[in-house]
């Protein structure tokens, strides 16, 4: 998502990553969980800048 400059949609990170958009939807809902992403508009997760 650092790469990518902007906010990504889940669909987009699987296919970056090279793995399945399951597997993404869990890493997203850890991420979010742990103040690692945060969502800036529906559907769409970016990294945190501290």
């Amino acid at each position: 998502m650092k790469k990518a400059g902007e906010p990504m949609r889940p669909g987009e990170i699987a296919i970056a990553a090279k793995i399945e958009k399951s597997e993404v939807d869990k890493i997203i809902k850890t991420l979010k969980g742990e103040g690692k992403i945060h969502s800036p508009k529906r559907c769409y997760y970016a990294p945190v800048i501290d």
